[in-house]
């Protein structure tokens, strides 16, 4: 049985840089929160309450993000032997959850200010919402540099992008109601916001959820794998592989090889060539086990584990 593994340097880390945007940011959505509630509440405007509503479980996001991040660099030990990596994804499975039921909820307070329309009054809530707009912008721009390398922090971005598309709709319902009384525009933005938000937390808790019940990464093709493999002249066969992720970027593989009647010594030869291949695609850590024809059923996935 043969192992490889890679140094983690590359790989995301928490620094005091992210954590001060990362703290900027959930104190402005709070504030935000507050304002945006009192302006709602005031206005009567059920699309300011919704993104305040947005803006809150933002601030929490966030909370959840840094704290994952945290537990993420916590080191393996006998009780956890891959740490606590997955806090991350776990993080973005609760963060995209709470996105999917807010929608829900924007849903069934639009379709019940259809049916009961009220009174809104439309300059108090552009204010309102210009004040969440710039706050929001602001929070995006901050968490936008580490967005691409972390779901955890993408997740957290897209609660920060996402109310800021909410607050421009929210202004343009404003100016439409104060110009025109047009007063169904309210429960309409709402669900336009709902749909966002719905759509962008379905990806996330996709993506997320596959990762934790461990599906084999969707970029890497293990048909792909076995022909590389097996064109080694020492190897006449790959099979039972299994392929997981721990983290967003952490990929592990074991399999079996079935090579030539050859020495152990001559194995660590085959191994290294094999890494190689791998390691082209972006997998770095490798477990494989060496044999010599023991394996009855050599299918490159064992359907009977």
């Amino acid at each position: 049985m043969s192992h490889h593994h890679h140094d983690h340097s590359h790989d995301f880390e928490l620094n005091s840089s992210t954590s001060k945007r990362m703290f900027i940011t959930m104190a402005m959505n709070f504030i935000i929160t507050i304002t945006e509630i009192i302006g709602g509440i005031l206005s009567g405007s059920l699309s300011l309450i919704s993104d305040a509503l947005h803006n809150l479980t933002d601030g929490i996001a966030i909370i959840v993000s840094y704290t994952a991040l945290k537990l993420r660099n916590v080191k393996n030990s006998p009780k956890h032997t891959f740490g606590l990596k997955r806090a991350e994804i776990f993080a973005a499975v609760i963060n995209s959850t709470v996105l999917f039921f807010i929608s829900i909820f924007l849903f069934y307070e639009a379709i019940h200010r259809f049916i009961l329309p009220e009174p809104i009054k439309g300059k108090l809530m552009i204010i309102v919402a210009s004040v969440g707009l710039i706050a929001n912008v602001t929070g995006t721009l901050l968490l936008r540099k580490d967005a691409h390398k972390s779901i955890n922090i993408r997740s957290a971005y897209l609660h920060l992008l996402i109310d800021a598309l909410s607050s421009v709709t929210v202004i343009i319902g404003g100016i439409l109601i104060t110009l025109f009384d047009i007063l169904w525009i309210d429960p309409v933005l709402t669900i336009i916001i709902a749909l966002y938000v719905l759509k962008e937390s379905l990806g996330i808790l996709k993506e997320s959820s596959h990762i934790l019940l461990e599906g084999a990464p969707p970029e890497i093709d293990l048909k792909t794998i076995q022909q590389k493999v097996e064109e080694l002249p020492e190897v006449c066969d790959i099979h039972h592989i299994h392929i997981w992720k721990i983290g967003e970027k952490d990929i592990h593989f074991e399999a079996h090889i079935n090579s030539l009647d050859i020495l152990i010594s001559e194995t660590v030869k085959v191994q290294h060539k094999i890494e190689h291949i791998l390691e082209e695609i972006g997998i770095k850590h490798v477990t494989l086990q060496f044999e010599c024809n023991v394996c009855a059923n050599k299918n490159l996935i064992n359907e009977r584990e």
